[in-house]
């Protein structure tokens, strides 16, 4: 079959155009060599931290399970190499603060957890069969949410789901991996789109990937057959956000504080597919990803598949280490990654890529005051006013950022991009939302 060039797309609000710089996207995936030690978050997802069932001095193999989901809303983790557990205990993360890890210094070996083996029957999986192995194998969403992959796949039966929505948009700058994993694996990509669609109970399925990787249209195009479309979408920050894509792709709108269930459908991203087969005919865990490493600040940009718990120090040794004048080390994208304090913190499930900047392209950048000009207002995508929440957060106005809608928010960072005056209009969202919530919990005692 061929590209669905005629499929109706529709137009979503706002958005930016942000230089594209995707260097890395014509240089295959490299292995990155095991490390001597990783250093396994408990905390990698979102939801409760998982609960450790190892402890010092025991001997773990490469998928061995660290730790139970520690709620509904949570995960477990695995080893990601064999040796020992050194330990459990507070270590840098990248969301900015010590979290509990399991550290692990490795044999070297390279040995896999002799639980972990080939599915010979996947056609005869139920759903609810193929979210138990999900859930077992610690998958998440890969686009960098980290949202528990079985707690999507399980609407409420109050919500139907009629559509799955599958993101290659990658629409970040810089980032590359998911289009190598399109274009290296579109096999496993639609395998695991199908497997996803089972535990949905869905036969409608779309699989939405920008126009600057028409390789990875054709690619994906010829792996799926006559019931998948695979639609190529203009270029267009933030393609990928998940309400933005379901309105360009199905023209729902999701509602102020819903979510996409609220319209019958649930989005996934490429790599969590491609991670979803692995689990489901493999039986492998989630203890590697393949991530993008970029920027003027790398001595050898790359893409690279790493293990979970890989400190950032040894990735960038892989990749040529730094150069002399690197300002900033950015986790994810330009536009919504997190700036990295301790090159110590290890790769997570949802490590999508490192971006380093120089000092000539980290610009330092003086906040002026507000022109009025309303361009935060024009290229929202969610249709806000960030100046309003961001004067409001500046005051401690949070019962009034509460009902300028801050929580609908997604942190794009359009507003921020288009801003004359360099407001940064995106961490006063934070800000607002994260006080809102920590009022909320506090009169909930």
């Amino acid at each position: 079959m061929s590209t669905h060039t005629r499929y109706k797309i529709h137009r979503f609000q706002g958005g930016v155009h942000p230089p594209e710089e995707k260097l890395t996207s014509q240089l295959k995936t490299e292995i990155m060599p095991i490390p001597e030690k990783v250093y396994i978050p408990l905390s990698q997802h979102i939801g409760a931290p998982a609960a450790p069932v190892v402890k010092e001095g025991d001997t773990v193999f490469v998928g061995t399970v660290l730790a139970e989901a520690g709620g509904f809303v949570s995960t477990p983790v695995h080893a990601s190499i064999s040796g020992t557990v050194e330990g459990i205990a507070l270590y840098p993360h990248p969301a900015g603060r010590p979290m509990s890890a399991v550290v692990i210094k490795g044999d070297g070996e390279d040995r896999w957890d002799d639980q972990i083996a080939p599915r010979s029957d996947t056609d005869s999986l139920e759903g609810a069969e193929i979210r138990e192995i999900i859930k077992n194998a610690g998958i998440v969403g890969m686009g960098g949410a980290a949202f528990p992959t079985h707690v999507k796949l399980s609407p409420p039966k109050e919500k139907p789901i009629d559509t799955l929505i599958i993101n290659g948009a990658e629409c970040e700058p810089y980032l590359t991996a998911d289009h190598r994993l399109m274009l290296e694996s579109p096999e496993k990509v639609i395998g695991g789109v199908r497997f996803i669609a089972r535990a949905l109970g869905v036969t409608r399925i779309l699989v939405g990937v920008e126009k600057n990787k028409m390789d990875a249209v054709q690619a994906l195009t010829d792996a799926a057959g006559s019931d998948i479309i695979v639609i190529p979408f203009q270029v267009r920050y933030p393609q990928g956000a998940e309400k933005q894509l379901i309105k360009a792709s199905v023209n729902r709108v999701v509602p102020a504080g819903g979510l996409p269930m609220d319209v019958g459908v649930v989005v996934q991203n490429v790599g969590t597919a491609a991670a979803v087969y692995d689990a489901v005919t493999g039986g492998v865990p989630l203890v590697s990803r393949i991530m993008t490493v970029t920027g003027p600040g790398i001595g050898t940009p790359k893409n690279i598949r790493a293990r979970i718990g890989t400190p950032l120090s040894e990735v960038l040794d892989f990749c040529g280490g730094i150069v002399p004048d690197v300002r900033k080390v950015i986790m994810g994208g330009p536009m919504m990654g997190n700036a990295q304090f301790d090159l110590s913190v290890p790769v997570i499930k949802g490590t999508s890529g490192l971006l380093l900047l120089t000092e000539s392209t980290a610009q330092i950048l003086r906040t002026g005051p507000c022109l009025r000009c309303g361009n935060c207002v024009r290229v929202c995508p969610m249709g806000l006013t960030p100046l309003m929440f961001a004067r409001f957060a500046e005051l401690g106005m949070f019962d009034e950022a509460a009902e300028s809608n801050v929580a609908d928010c997604i942190e794009c960072g359009c507003c921020a991009y288009e801003c004359p005056a360099h407001i940064p209009l995106v961490q006063y969202a934070k800000y607002a939302k994260a006080e809102i919530q920590n009022r909320k919990r506090k009169a909930a005692g």
